[in-house]
């Protein structure tokens, strides 16, 4: 005894077409909870980032100026989770930048019987 597969009913010839939701949508829905979530937190990020990039500046001039050593190796000295700031520095000025990308620059400057300071902060 054979049994007969169930037939799914099919849409009359008139009935209005029901565009279906393809990956574009989704794709564009997530690109603007992407975005929004980008700026809600640009500004604790941007504020994070110009503190680690402080930081990092301050503490590579003074291991690099007063402590004599590489910059290579004052990287030992940064917190856990610096790893995305860069350093450069300018050997006649005696200053070191860090770069933590796309949001912040600081450089500190090592002078004669003060000792490491940062640029000044520019308000935005």
């Amino acid at each position: 005894m054979a049994t007969a597969k169930p037939q799914m009913p099919r849409p009359a010839a008139n009935a209005p077409h029901t565009p279906r939701r393809g990956r574009g949508g989704l794709v564009l829905m997530a690109a603007a909870l992407l975005i929004a979530a980008m700026a809600w937190l640009w500004k604790p990020l941007a504020g994070d980032a110009v503190t680690a990039a402080s930081y990092a500046a301050h503490t590579a001039c003074a291991c690099r100026y007063i402590g004599g050593r590489s910059l290579e190796d004052c990287r030992a000295d940064f917190m856990e989770g610096m790893g995305a700031v860069r350093l450069s520095e300018d050997r006649q000025a005696h200053s070191v930048t860090a770069h933590f990308p796309l949001l912040a620059r600081q450089t500190a400057t090592f002078r004669k019987g003060e000792g490491c300071m940062l640029e000044a902060w520019r308000k935005r």
